[in-house]
């Protein structure tokens, strides 16, 4: 680490900070699962006879902090969770080296 240059230097830190935030977003969803079944499994094993499980409000907990998960995950992984960021440049080389390997452009 300590012959890096400084652009490496740069490059690390936000590869560091980029891991931080998924490590920290998979946390979030640990706790969210794990909290979410403890809410709705009290909700339904305390349930009165005549009480309706399936409702909003068993779910609003879930729903709403859902609504916040989501946004930490776009935080973290960026605006292409699926394909990643890199993934149509990815997808441009694989089709060019593709397209090379047969000798002819389709």
């Amino acid at each position: 680490m300590e012959n890096l240059t400084e652009n490496e230097k740069m490059r690390y830190e936000r590869a560091a900070k980029s891991v931080k935030a998924i490590s920290g977003f998979y946390k979030h969803l640990t706790v969210y699962i794990l909290v979410n079944l403890f809410l709705i499994g009290t909700k339904y094993f305390t349930m009165d006879p005549g009480d309706k499980f399936l409702e909003f409000n068993t779910f609003s907990t879930a729903f709403f902090w859902g609504i916040g998960l989501a946004f930490h995950a776009v935080g973290a992984f960026g605006k292409n969770v699926y394909f990643g960021r890199d993934w149509e440049e990815r997808k441009i080389k694989e089709i060019m080296e593709k397209n090379k390997n047969k000798g002819k452009w389709e």
